[in-house]
């Protein structure tokens, strides 16, 4: 069981779409994955906002994130109808915890808000993935 959750926070850091699967293939129950999974998610934002203007910027730089405003990028196009909390819930699913923190900080928002938008905006992906596992959904054969 703790290998599970091991797998399920560890990958929710870096990789959250796989992150409940995981985790319940290495033995945690699914709610359990679940929960493992999204902190994980708040930890990868959580380790952005800590860490300050340096390790955004070499973000920035690797994952080659747009800061400037480009309409035709779908982040900045959700950006532009949700605001912070738009792109909170798309980022499970596309950016990841890592790039949402480093783009909400550079169009100014407060790093206590991000982190809870990021909270809020994982918040459905885990249940619904948690409901997917659960009834053994797959992806890939």
């Amino acid at each position: 069981m703790l290998t599970g959750i091991a797998t399920a926070l560890g990958l929710g850091f870096l990789y959250f779409i796989a992150a409940i699967p995981a985790g319940t293939a290495a033995g945690a129950p699914v709610w359990m994955a679940g929960l493992a999974a999204g902190l994980g998610y708040l930890a990868g934002a959580g380790a952005v906002l800590l860490a300050g203007a340096p390790l955004r910027e070499w973000l920035v730089r690797k994952l080659k994130i747009p800061v400037q405003r480009d309409p035709s990028k779908l982040v900045w196009r959700m950006w532009e109808r949700g605001g912070l909390l738009g792109l909170c819930l798309i980022a499970p699913v596309t950016i990841g915890p890592q790039a949402t923190a480093v783009i909400a900080l550079a169009v100014g928002e407060k790093p206590r808000r991000i982190l809870a938008a990021v909270a809020f905006g994982v918040l459905p992906w885990c249940m619904i993935f948690a409901v997917l596992t659960a009834f053994g959904f797959k992806l890939v054969d």
